[in-house]
């Protein structure tokens, strides 16, 4: 059974409120980590991700996207219908709300914050990225990335970015990735995609459709976290 550290939070989104997972590291205070969930929403997945980041001395940020509504790992239809329907410009004003609570928290120390996504995440996190370059510095984003219409203007993107992306993956084919990856290189922006041979979501140990590579996810951790500590502090 999941055994929470953090808390649930609200913050002010546009003049609404949001919520979000917050948790804290045990010295009480550490660099800000924005934590982006997959498709299926704020789980008790994505908040283990939040809490290992707090165990890593981080002060790590969920923010609830769907605003409560969950889909369980039996129902990629509704994961998908969620997905879609997600109001784009809320979901900008949420995750930049969440940047805002975040970056004046009492909990966060350094000048610049980090933001790790999974999935969908993935690909917000670059989103975010772009968006909000006068906080983010560090991104690293997980089998996802913005793809043709969806891809944002890059010109002022200030963020390191390490990305992870499986091969074969059926949602956000390598060779996309490694195209994105040349044209924000050609910008001038430090990016590197790596491309792993591993299935789609080889880094969600509750394994949804059997692609979870526990070896992989146990190298690949600790090298984020040490680029997270570098990057921010």
């Amino acid at each position: 059974m999941y055994s929470p550290v953090g808390e649930t939070v609200e913050f002010r989104s546009n003049g609404f409120m949001a919520s979000g997972y917050l948790a804290s590291p045990a010295m009480g205070s550490g660099p800000g980590v924005i934590v982006i969930q997959e498709w299926w929403g704020l789980n008790a997945q994505i908040k283990g991700v939040a809490d290992r980041l707090a165990e890593a001395g981080f002060t790590a940020l969920a923010p609830d996207i769907y605003r409560g509504e969950l889909a369980g790992h039996d129902e990629m239809d509704k994961a998908g219908h969620l997905m879609q329907t997600l109001p784009p410009e809320r979901a900008a004003k949420d995750m930049s709300g969440a940047i805002d609570f975040l970056a004046s928290h009492t909990a966060v120390n350094g000048d610049g914050l980090g933001v790790i996504g999974f999935c969908m995440g993935g690909m917000l996190a670059f989103l975010l990225a772009a968006q909000r370059p006068d906080k983010v510095a560090a991104a690293v984003p997980f089998y996802g990335f913005p793809q043709g219409d969806a891809e944002p203007d890059w010109t002022e993107l200030a963020a390191v970015v390490r990305g992870h992306m499986a091969s074969p993956d059926d949602f956000f084919a390598p060779e996309a990735a490694k195209a994105l990856e040349a044209r924000l290189r050609n910008l001038g922006k430090d990016v590197t995609i790596t491309i792993h041979p591993a299935g789609h979501a080889f880094m969600n140990e509750e394994n949804p459709g059997g692609m979870y590579d526990a070896e992989l996810a146990a190298r690949l951790w600790p090298e984020v976290t040490a680029f997270l500590h570098d990057e921010l502090g």
